[in-house]
């Protein structure tokens, strides 16, 4: 057996960041999901920014200027 070679945890495990576009979805699974997260509750932390921004927004997000999930808005 080969040796399991050891992972940079802060960059590979820790320091993972995620794009994520949701397409496809109908209407009512959104308004299904949405009352699930009513009743959990859930409790999002999310950061706006206009969609101008989007290229700010994925700056910070590399860089790690925030927790949470950034939401580009119209």
């Amino acid at each position: 057996m080969s040796p399991i070679p050891s992972l940079d945890y802060d960059r590979d495990v820790f320091g993972e960041r995620v794009i994520r576009s949701v397409t496809a979805n109908t209407r009512q699974d959104g308004i299904d999901l949405l009352r699930e997260a009513v009743a959990i509750p859930i409790k999002p932390y999310i950061i706006r920014f206009p969609l101008e921004e989007a290229n700010r927004a994925l700056q910070e997000l590399k860089a790690g200027s925030f927790q949470g999930a950034a939401v580009l808005t119209m």
